[in-house]
């Protein structure tokens, strides 16, 4: 498994808000612990032009200066740096997927909930959506972006709706924050899931979504990686434990499909048992 990490990621943010640094100041020290044979790398350098493959020029411009966007989205000085590494990271993970090898991006800020011109819900710029377009190239590799954050992945439906040889599926609370994810498309696919729902029927509705990632036939996986649908997570209503988790890690890897992923939400204290769990079953 290779990680893709940057720690510079956890210099913003306060521990005031659920999206923190302690995220990833205590996974890393975990992983790092428990995983000593794993790599860990830098992110690459980025072009800045693939930034506009998936966002406008006045997004990008916006991000980089205050005042807040908005309550769940403020503006950090340097927060533009901190998002673009994000990006970078994500591409570096897809990337390496490509050439037969698993690797996650563990970053922050996280990116699913960043349309092609609104920043919003911790997330400054999409960068699953960014790594899903830079895959797809000119048109050779069929890439699914499967999403198992316990919030809808608006921003990426936004981006990649209706574009050819690209799918996304979501499974996600409902009702819940952004309020959306209650129809799908040809490409894009949501199954909703009611706050309090049974871990069986949530388990039911993931493997759903994933049957129809693998229906889409592609060359690549992208995982919108958030472990917020956990049983204590403080921000969601949801039901799964540690070991569904590392279900759906086995799910992936029980494919045989070229994957990576990128951390989304999560804001229990079990975050780096939960992104231990996920991990070493994709990469076992």
């Amino acid at each position: 498994m290779i990680l893709f990490h940057d720690p510079t990621c956890a210099e913003y943010g306060s521990s005031m808000r659920p999206e923190q640094p302690a995220r990833l100041t205590r996974s890393v020290p975990h992983l790092k612990a428990a995983h000593p044979d794993w790599e860990w790398r830098l992110p690459g350098p980025l072009d800045e032009a693939v930034l506009l493959t998936a966002h406008t020029p006045a997004l990008i411009k916006r991000i980089a200066h205050g005042p807040d966007i908005d309550d769940d989205t403020p503006y950090f000085p340097g927060i533009e740096r901190h998002a673009r590494r994000a990006v970078a990271a994500a591409l570096d993970a897809a990337h390496e997927a490509l050439a037969g090898r698993r690797a996650f991006a563990l970053m922050r800020p996280p990116g699913h909930h960043c349309t092609r011109n609104q920043a919003m819900g911790f997330c400054y710029l999409n960068q699953i959506a960014i790594a899903a377009l830079n895959a797809r190239g000119g048109g050779s590799v069929r890439v699914a972006v499967w999403d198992f954050d316990a919030h809808h992945g608006n921003g990426t439906e936004d981006i990649l709706e209706g574009k050819p040889g690209l799918f996304f599926a979501s499974v996600h609370q409902y009702p819940g924050y952004p309020g959306t994810g209650t129809r799908s498309t040809v490409n894009c696919r949501n199954f909703p899931v009611p706050p309090h729902a049974p871990r069986e029927q949530h388990m039911a509705e993931l493997a759903r979504s994933w049957e129809a990632v693998l229906n889409f036939r592609p060359d690549l996986v992208l995982v919108s990686a958030g472990f917020d649908a956990y049983v204590h997570d403080p921000l969601t209503e949801m039901t799964l434990g540690l070991a569904d988790f590392a279900e759906l890690g086995r799910w992936v890897r029980q494919s045989g499909l070229p994957a990576a992923g990128a951390l989304e939400g999560g804001y229990s204290d079990d975050l780096p048992r939960l992104l231990d769990a996920y991990l070493s079953a994709c990469d076992q």
